[in-house]
């Protein structure tokens, strides 16, 4: 699926030259598995990931190889998911498009005859995600990076509270801000991954303890407010849009 979807450019690293996927299917055969047993997560290329190149889509570090996981790539690596290949983004994260890349433009699944930008800065993991690339991916937030692109791609981006999830191993934009993110097809895929990636860590003193966190696919019994902010409905947005 993903050299077919090769023209979106979700891609960095993509499946095919991913060398975690060969190891952990072979893991997986040697018995290794978890609650996220052999299942493909692409991760954002700010992360940093121990043996695939972590460059944040800048030219600058091109050849920049980690030798550590980010904590949330290891957390998935202990659940068995094969971490199936690093997603194009905004260089640094800076960008609400994803046309700020060193490696081009990521494009949305949506596009037809006219190209749709993905959104961004996690524009690549959404288009991943959206494409079937892989089943969820990572993202970063620090003011929408994953909620824009998964608005844009028709997917569900969550972004977690600050502190939920470790930030350490991914290369900051403003340290403050950013979060940790999650990007699925469906909710319940977005809490399956999130409830391994979160919880605290001792190289991230920001994080909070698990037990102090409740999650939850869906609301009960309780009842769902909706929320339309009135400020947003702009004049210039189009009437689809309205």
């Amino acid at each position: 699926q993903s050299k077919r979807m090769a023209h979106l450019n979700a891609y960095i690293l993509p499946p095919s030259e991913a060398p975690a996927m060969q190891r952990e299917k072979a893991n997986r055969n040697a018995g290794i598995s978890g609650s996220l047993d052999g299942i493909p997560i692409a991760v954002k290329d700010g992360f940093c990931t121990r043996d695939m190149r972590t460059s944040a889509a800048s030219a600058m570090l091109k050849d920049f190889y980690p030798c550590y996981d980010a904590t949330v790539v290891e957390r998935l690596r202990g659940a068995g998911a094969l971490i199936c290949g690093k997603t194009n983004m905004d260089e640094f994260a800076m960008g609400a498009f994803n046309t700020h890349s060193n490696h081009g433009p990521v494009l949305s699944p949506w596009s037809d005859a006219e190209e749709r930008v993905s959104g961004g800065s996690s524009g690549g993991s959404a288009a991943a995600v959206a494409s079937y690339q892989c089943y969820a991916a990572l993202g970063s937030d620090t003011g929408g990076s994953v909620r824009i692109p998964a608005a844009y791609c028709g997917i569900v981006g969550f972004k977690p509270s600050y502190g939920m999830c470790s930030r350490f191993g991914l290369i900051a934009y403003a340290s403050s801000l950013d979060c940790p993110a999650v990007l699925a097809r469906e909710v319940g895929d977005v809490k399956e991954v999130f409830d391994v990636i979160r919880g605290e860590d001792v190289n991230d003193p920001t994080t909070a303890p698990s037990e102090d966190v409740e999650t939850s696919a869906c609301g009960g019994d309780r009842p769902i407010r909706v929320g339309i902010p009135s400020e947003y409905n702009v004049e210039e947005l189009s009437g689809e849009m309205r």
